[in-house]
């Protein structure tokens, strides 16, 4: 499966930006093969709305199957959801290699919704 994790730099050893639409990269994964490459998703960061749109719409061009983050707003969540997307919420800190080897492991939860507001900063 190929997963998109938020990323505060472009490495596997990046902790996982805890924001979706603002993300300042998404390291997109094969879980099966571990390979990985980052996109930049700066242009993002200081939108003045639309961001956790045009982020979804970024990640289903990559071909993630799946999002590892910390926190999606409502708007972000219904295009991640249309496209096909599952959402996994990480509410601690921790890398993104930690984040995809508890997603390989089962401990990674599917959110069911939104978990902010939005234009969350």
């Amino acid at each position: 499966m190929k997963a998109a994790v938020t990323a505060v730099a472009g490495t596997l050893d990046s902790q996982i930006d805890q924001r979706f639409g603002r993300a300042k990269f998404f390291i997109v994964i094969d879980t099966e093969t571990g390979s990985f490459k980052a996109a930049d998703n700066s242009v993002n960061l200081n939108a003045a709305q639309g961001a956790g749109i045009q982020s979804a719409a970024n990640v289903a061009e990559l071909g993630a199957e799946c999002v590892i983050t910390g926190h999606v707003g409502p708007k972000a969540f219904s295009a991640l959801q249309t496209a096909g997307i599952k959402i996994c919420a990480v509410s601690e800190a921790m890398t993104v290699a930690e984040a995809v080897e508890r997603f390989k492991s089962g401990s990674l939860k599917f959110a069911d919704g939104a978990d902010v507001d939005g234009h969350w900063a």
